[in-house]
Parts: structure tokens; C-alpha cells; sequence
């Protein structure tokens, strides 16, 4: 069996094709497989594929795993590419309602994180800010976001969204995932099992609803979202494969609606923290002191000085906090960082 090439002929693949048409305005196609699976290609860069009526799903459950929100984080877009390439191609029978999405196709193309605006800052109806007005960017948000709510409208079950990215610097803690907040919400266990089960040992719980592509699924569809990440930035081409393995495998059995592997003893327990703090670029003569090359989750002591500005000094307090994602070189009133501690 071989993947109907009406989907993204002339290129042998969803990521070639999508790079190829990175700024173009494709018609909707659908197709069936042989095994009777649909497959609707939405947009560019969105897939909808539903099993045939009858096909056993245990979990009854609907997914939705984006990649390419930021452009240049192509490890997991690659891991997409591959899934889809093995399901067209008979490798495995598809279980469960799943919507498919690249993110931002033009800043792949482009090699960029993006290129007006950052593309997981405008969810949550922020592209509708009038900053953003016209930016092709907040307009892909839009659509993101309508295509998610149809597609959780059509299969009202369990659904779940992963939103996969690598990171651009270094991290102590190589894979970790972000939970949306979400008041009086807590972690199923079952997805703390799926983390595990995708080599993802670390999990942050965030503090308030943002405007990140995860926090909306989260928020407005009940979804139970995650910003994860796998790594480092790398370019096409240059990621190890073996190094995605894990979230590989736990999303093709995810797919194929098998049952969550045996609980295993050499499975740690998941390494909890809470977001404590919130670093946002005042504008009023803002000074970040964190160096620029310092990984994800580096710790500092109490009394350490963060950051500071006309009104405030930020200072760790009373015990040990940790940094992640931070990043002087973002607007006023966009995040800089997070300060986390453990739980």
C-alpha cells in the first residue's frame, strides 16, 4: 500500500510539500485510503485524518499535535513528517480522530523562529490585537485556532493537544513540558504516564492562562494541552533521530489506539516545578541580569537580583529558583523568562 500522491504531489512528502508551497493558498483536498482511513488536507500544513466508522478505539479519545509554531524548531516537525509518511504508507491502521498541524510554513521555509511576530504569543484571541492587524502571522493564528475548535466541535470525546518544540538554548533538563494553568485543574495521571512513556521527565505548572497556541486549547476547548520540548534548535537535516524516539513511538501508539505500555521501575517519577514569576520586558529602562548563553533550568541562590527597572527589583526569595527560557531580545510587554521552583 502507498501514500495517494494527489495529497502532496508533486513532492514526496507533507514536509517538502509544505515547504515548497510555504506562501501559497492550496485548495482543501480530501482522499480515502485503502483501509478506508479519510484524510483531509485542510490548509497547508493541516491535516485532518479520521478513521473509518467501526475501527476499535478504547480510549475514545481525539488528538490534535502541532509542530513549526516556531519555524526553526524542525526536530518534531520532522517526527510529524515521518508519522504521517508511515501511516500513508500502510504501515499502521489509525485509531482515534487526529488534526495534524505545521505551524508557521513560511518562517520553516525560512529557517527563522519567525518572521513578523511570534507566532505562540498570538493565541487566546491576542492576534486580534490591533498590533498585530494585518500580519500574516496573526491571521495563521486565527485560522489555528478555528481549525482546532472545529475539529473539537466534530469529536467531542477526550481530547488532548501536544504542542512539540525544541528550544534555543541549552537546558539542563533536556525534554520538559509546560501544563497551562487552569484554575483548580489537575494533572491526569494518565498524562503523566504519556510523558514518561515519550522520554519527557520533567513538567512545569504554569501560573496563569497565557496566550501560547497550548493555553489556548486548554482553556477554551478543555483540551488537555502541553507545551513540550524535545531539545535544541537545529536545522533540516541535522537532528538525530534516535534522540526523538521516545515521543515517536509513544505518539504512534497514541495513534494506533494500543494500551499504555506496563509501568516500568526504571520509569523516575516525573520532576515537578511551579512557575513562581513571569519576567516581562517593562520598557521602563528594563535590565535583564541573566548572562545570555545560560541554560534552561540554571538555579540561583536567594538574594540573587533577576531582574530590575524604574519601579522594581525582582530578587529570589527565601529558597532556590530556576530560569527558563530566557531571552533579553524580545518587545515590551512580551515574557523574558520564567522563574520556576521545585515542588
Amino acid at each position: 500500500m502507498t501514500a495517494r500522491p494527489d495529497l502532496f504531489e508533486p513532492n514526496s512528502d507533507w514536509l517538502s510539500h509544505t515547504l515548497t508551497n510555504a506562501t501559497a493558498n492550496l485548495p482543501e483536498i480530501k482522499t480515502t485510503l485503502p483501509d478506508g482511513t479519510l484524510v483531509n488536507r485542510q490548509s497547508l500544513g493541516v491535516l485532518q485524518v479520521i478513521p473509518p466508522v467501526g475501527r476499535a478505539n478504547p480510549n475514545q479519545e481525539a488528538l490534535i499535535v502541532s509542530a513549526g509554531i516556531h519555524g526553526n524548531e524542525t526536530a518534531p516537525i520532522e517526527v510529524l513528517n515521518a508519522l504521517v509518511s508511515e501511516l500513508l504508507n500502510g504501515q499502521w491502521q489509525l485509531a482515534c480522530p487526529l488534526l495534524l498541524m505545521l505551524g508557521n510554513p513560511p518562517a520553516m521555509a525560512a529557517g527563522e523562529r519567525f518572521l513578523e511576530v511570534n507566532l505562540n504569543r498570538l493565541f487566546h484571541g491576542a492576534h486580534g490585537k490591533p498590533e498585530y492587524k494585518g500580519l500574516p502571522e496573526a491571521a495563521r493564528a486565527q485560522f489555528l485556532e478555528a481549525a482546532c475548535r472545529q475539529f473539537a466541535i466534530a469529536h467531542p470525546q477526550a481530547l488532548s493537544h501536544y504542542d512539540l518544540h525544541t528550544a534555543i538554548r541549552p537546558s539542563q533538563r533536556e525534554k520538559f513540558a509546560l501544563y497551562p494553568f487552569v484554575e483548580g485543574r489537575p494533572v491526569p495521571e494518565a498524562q503523566c504516564d504519556f510523558l514518561l512513556e515519550a522520554e519527557v521527565k520533567t513538567l512545569l505548572l504554569q501560573h496563569k492562562a497565557g496566550t501560547t497556541f497550548s493555553s489556548f486549547s486548554s482553556s477554551e476547548l478543555g483540551a488537555e494541552s502541553f507545551t513540550v520540548e524535545l531539545g535544541k534548535v537545529r536545522p533540516f537535516g541535522e537532528n538525530d533521530p534516535g534522540r526523538f524516539d521516545g515521543i515517536k513511538k509513544a505518539l504512534r501508539r497514541r495513534f494506533c489506539g494500543e494500551a499504555a505500555p506496563a509501568k516500568q521501575s526504571s520509569f523516575n517519577q516525573l520532576k515537578v516545578f511551579e512557575v513562581v514569576h513571569e519576567i516581562l520586558n517593562t520598557g521602563k529602562n528594563f535590565q535583564f541580569h541573566i548572562p545570555d548563553d545560560v541554560a534552561n533550568f540554571t538555579e540561583y541562590p536567594p538574594g540573587t537580583v533577576i531582574w530590575e527597572d524604574n519601579d522594581t527589583c525582582y530578587r529570589v526569595e527565601r529558597s532556590p529558583q530556576a530560569i527558563v527560557f530566557p531571552n533579553r531580545d524580545v518587545p515590551v510587554g512580551q515574557r523574558v523568562g520564567l522563574m520556576i521552583r521545585s515542588r
